[in-house]
């Protein structure tokens, strides 16, 4: 043992030091992933009768009941009301991305012609919408690429979420994706598993978990397993954010959020609540309450519109019998404060409130409203990220994948994919900034045509606008005169000696010259 151990362990008597023991938790999940799956598809599809069944069918949670699985008391109605904020998030910011989506550019023409046929066909814009929508909502999802020469000539493309994918990984690696489909037969219930893996497609048919032929469902009779090239597999899984509870898996904008969701809907069904229980009630005596003119029985009050409540005659000597109106005081300002508090902690870190046309303040100047606009920036660009990095990698396999169907020899494809921009300023306060960097110096003429166009236009476009520009403003550009290793310029036009009039044209003799 060394003198500072030795050190160490006399500290350690002398304080009295106990090491702590290992500690074991034991923490339930409350849903899988497939239940998680199932629980933010019914958040997106906003049906409130929907979400009422589902949280009663499950366990509260640590905070013993949620919003929607709450029981109301016998006799007792109680109305949920649903925002279907969820859905208007994520609808929103596939709109934002799919109404900015400008072009794939492809380096070869034929190419590119080609793509606009398949895209055409398939209308991928719709096709990668969806895997948008699919892919906030769910997590994850994966795009299928396959043939059917009964419903075209051109490869269908289908992306399919992730209640319909299953991924088997090795090494962090994708080396099987699993499409799942549901299929009725004779009142019979099929599932289809497809799996894509590297060189091969695979079909199997489940009835319940046992395996059963193809044949059962007369539409996949034909279906029989292929094989190819083995670097190549013709499906890609696509997601913005990793899970941080499922290795491997996507995770939705609606996780971590949905007690929030939950809380909005409590304080506007509680606030209109209020304002139904809140109406002005009418006091009358029984001799005074409007009567059936051909039973003469007496007109009750229903609990929607509860327009007057009945009251004993005033039997004391000289009394009057008046109707009397009470309007009860609701704190419109405290249910207002409450919403407002959970509309932001719903909408923290995914999109601005200006993006949906919530006006948090009327009074607010253009600068202002765009910088409310960031934080649907950070996930619009989180998004395009993400797109612009696996959509040529789907492009690539969907053209190896006709190649292999002509039974050619497997090429790669490059191509780029662009969008416009967002809640860029003005045109007329970009040229106002701009060429206030311009007349300071501090901006050249690149910078300034491509902070003005930006992705708004492509690059061939911008060098021609500059150079138009530098014209108009009399700027030369002369290529530089390439020198040798003895430092002797050696372009045409250019010498090292110095330069001397023409005085041949002086009249001069240049013996004569000095």
């Amino acid at each position: 043992m060394s003198i500072m151990d030795k050190i160490r362990a006399g500290l350690r008597n002398f304080l009295e030091i106990q090491e702590a023991g290992n500690l074991t938790v034991t923490i339930s999940e409350l849903l899988s992933f497939e239940g998680n799956v199932a629980k933010n598809k019914i958040w997106y599809r906003g049906d409130s009768y929907e979400l009422d069944q589902f949280y009663k069918s499950i366990d509260g949670g640590s905070d013993g009941v949620k919003f929607w699985g709450a029981m109301q008391t016998k006799n007792r109605a109680m109305r949920k009301i649903h925002t279907g904020l969820p859905s208007i998030i994520v609808d929103r910011l596939a709109d934002i991305v799919i109404n900015d989506f400008n072009q794939i550019e492809f380096k070869e023409d034929v190419q590119s012609k080609d793509w606009e046929s398949i895209a055409e066909d398939n209308e991928f814009d719709e096709v990668l919408k969806k895997a948008i929508i699919d892919c906030l909502s769910l997590g994850d999802g994966a795009f299928k690429i396959s043939f059917d020469s009964d419903t075209s000539e051109y490869p269908i493309l289908e992306f399919y979420g992730a209640d319909q994918v299953d991924y088997v990984q090795s090494r962090g690696r994708v080396k099987e994706i699993k499409f799942k489909s549901e299929f009725k037969e004779k009142d019979r219930t099929y599932h289809l598993v497809e799996t894509y893996g590297y060189g091969y497609i695979t079909y199997n048919l489940y009835e319940s978990d046992r395996e059963v032929p193809l044949d059962r469902v007369p539409v996949l009779a034909d279906y029989k397993s292929i094989t190819f090239d083995k670097s190549v597999i013709l499906a890609h899984r696509l997601k913005f954010n990793n899970s941080s509870k499922w290795t491997g898996r996507g995770q939705s904008v609606f996780d971590k959020k949905t007690d929030s969701f939950d809380a909005l809907d409590e304080v506007l069904s509680q606030w209109m609540d209020a304002l139904r229980a809140g109406r002005t009630k009418e006091y009358i005596p029984e001799s005074l309450i409007p009567r059936n003119p051909d039973t003469g029985e007496l007109l009750l009050p229903n609990s929607f519109d509860n327009r007057y409540i009945a009251s004993g005659d005033n039997m004391n000597e000289g009394a009057q019998n008046k109707i009397e109106l009470v309007q009860p005081e609701i704190p419109h300002e405290s249910y207002l404060a409450t919403y407002t508090t959970v509309l932001d902690l719903c909408l923290q870190g995914i999109i601005s409130p200006s993006t949906l046309g919530i006006d948090v303040k009327k009074l607010d100047n253009a600068e202002a409203q765009r910088e409310k606009e960031k934080t649907t920036l950070y996930t619009r660009g989180n998004i395009i990220d993400a797109i612009q990095k696996q959509l040529p990698r789907f492009i690539d396999k969907v053209f190896k994948c006709i190649a292999i169907r002509d039974g050619q020899a497997l090429t790669d494809t490059k191509c780029t994919v662009s969008f416009g921009e967002y809640a860029n300023p003005s045109f007329e306060s970009q040229v106002e900034t701009i060429g206030k960097g311009k007349q300071a110096g501090v901006m050249s003429i690149e910078a300034c045509v491509e902070e003005m166009y930006g992705d708004t236009k492509d690059e061939e476009w911008k060098r021609e606008e500059v150079a138009r520009l530098k014209r108009e403003q009399g700027i030369m550009e002369i290529e530089e005169p390439a020198v040798n290793e003895e430092g002797a310029v050696i372009d045409e036009g250019y010498s090292n000696e110095p330069s001397l009039p023409d005085v041949k044209e002086q009249g001069i003799e240049p013996s004569s010259a000095s």
